[in-house]
């Protein structure tokens, strides 16, 4: 069941003087990738078919993620008129595919998968949240902290279900990390650089990957700030099988926080 709905958002707040137009490019990104959670549901059940409550639950996860591409499409269609979110995710659909046949999972286990979902709950929480700090629109402020609280639940769903095939596969630390940071570095495959290909140019315009990564990641990376990374280091310390706080937390952070100051600097500058 879903936590929230559309109408609990106060849409009637909504202050056109406080949108920023790269956050505007982000958010409808964001709604096309959220809305195609229903694709994931189907590879995700079909990887799980022996296991009907996880795919109950993925089913319940979808419906909560394309409630989220919605309130992300109806708040950007707000911030920039005639912007038609349901002709920009037709055109994502059309031109962005995952292998809706596959049996096996493409992480090599059930245990993988369920590690990178963790590690996509992860990623989606932290930048809801950071997202949510760097807006002063009311609006969307609102909508990222919904879909943030709705992220971490979600974490905590793939979390619980990867312990329970975890005591069956037996994966180590080190492979989970393997994987944890493999599915993070996918962040800047085509998922992302071609959602804010189809939310922010013309059909026209040819899709180059490494432009529209690049145009998407030197803007969503200047908004995290040392606590969305912290948390999200917790968040991937734990699902690998390590303290999320302490020591080894702390040096991650600050290293991650580096990588990505330095990436977006280098992206900026170019």
């Amino acid at each position: 069941m879903k936590h929230w709905q559309m109408d609990d958002v106060s849409w009637d707040a909504f202050d056109p003087g406080k949108v920023d137009p790269d956050i505007v490019k982000l958010v409808r990104a964001a709604a096309m990738v959220e809305r195609n959670a229903n694709d994931y549901t189907v590879y995700l059940c079909n990887v799980f078919a022996n296991d009907p409550d996880f795919c109950q639950a993925a089913h319940y996860w979808a419906v909560e993620e394309v409630q989220h591409g919605d309130a992300l499409g109806r708040w950007a269609e707000m911030a920039a008129p005639g912007w038609d979110y349901p002709a920009s995710f037709a055109r994502y659909r059309d031109g962005y595919k995952i292998d809706l046949t596959a049996q096996n999972s493409i992480r090599g286990s059930l245990t993988g998968e369920l590690i990178a979902r963790c590690m996509v709950e992860t990623g989606t929480s932290s930048y809801y949240s950071a997202l949510a700090d760097a807006t002063d629109e009311p609006v969307l402020k609102q909508i990222c902290l919904l879909i943030a609280a709705d992220e971490y639940r979600h974490f905590k769903l793939f979390y619980d279900h990867m312990r329970r095939y975890l005591q069956r596969e037996k994966l180590n630390v080190w492979k989970r990390f393997k994987i944890a940071v493999g599915r993070v570095g996918e962040s800047e495959d085509d998922e992302l650089a071609f959602a804010y290909y189809c939310g922010n140019e013309a059909a026209s315009v040819a899709y180059d990957h490494d432009r529209f990564s690049s145009a998407y990641m030197v803007r969503a990376l200047r908004f995290y700030q040392v606590k969305h990374v912290e948390r999200a280091t917790g968040m991937l310390l734990k699902t690998v099988g390590l303290p999320p706080r302490g020591k080894i937390s702390a040096a991650f952070t600050w290293l991650t926080l580096w990588v990505m100051r330095r990436r977006q600097r280098k992206l900026a500058a170019a």
